[in-house]
């Protein structure tokens, strides 16, 4: 058995309001061992068998939609990798004084012309970086007042779908669950 952390993309927006131990209780019914949830956002830690991960995905988001009624785009990595995230550091002079680093997660790595493109969108604001299925964003200023997703240049590559977390939760998910350990 091997734990993995599923990020659900938009599980508490809107009217996608879902108590965590509703959630919980539908990894259970997947037949997961220690499932628990961190903060409301749509983060799942659980114990599993399974080997193939992209699988693990579509199972889960089958089995959320039927049951949820709506789709929930899931990406799920291994504890490991979850830590490696953190580890990588992409940003050496680290996180702005009156900003913050986000890593969204991606299904497969980007293609090199649209990780190419992406890249060449950062600004003095927003700088970013790709490591494997992860982009950083390092943002400099309130991530309200950003503009750099809606940019016709960004818009332009149409991205695959990702879900972004804030890279302080991510300290306190490794933290709190001993990942990569």
């Amino acid at each position: 058995m091997s734990r993995c952390v599923a990020f659900l993309r938009g599980i508490n927006l809107g009217r996608r309001r879902l108590p965590m131990a509703e959630l919980k209780r539908h990894f259970e019914a997947l037949g997961f061992a220690d499932v628990a949830t961190f903060i409301a956002s749509g983060n799942v830690v659980f114990s599993t068998g399974a080997r193939d991960l992209a699988k693990l995905e579509t199972r889960i988001e089958a089995h959320l939609a039927k049951t949820l009624g709506f789709a929930v785009d899931t990406f799920l990595r291994r504890d490991d990798e979850v830590a490696a995230v953190l580890a990588a550091q992409p940003f050496p002079e680290g996180v702005p004084a009156d900003g913050g680093i986000y890593v969204s997660f991606l299904k497969r790595p980007l293609p090199a012309a649209q990780a190419k493109g992406l890249l060449a969108c950062a600004t003095p604001t927003d700088r970013l970086a790709l490591m494997e299925r992860e982009l950083y964003w390092r943002r400099v200023g309130g991530v309200a007042d950003a503009d750099i997703w809606a940019s016709p240049a960004v818009r332009a590559l149409r991205l695959p779908t990702m879900t972004m977390r804030n890279l302080s939760s991510l300290q306190k998910l490794v933290a709190k669950f001993g990942l990569g350990q």
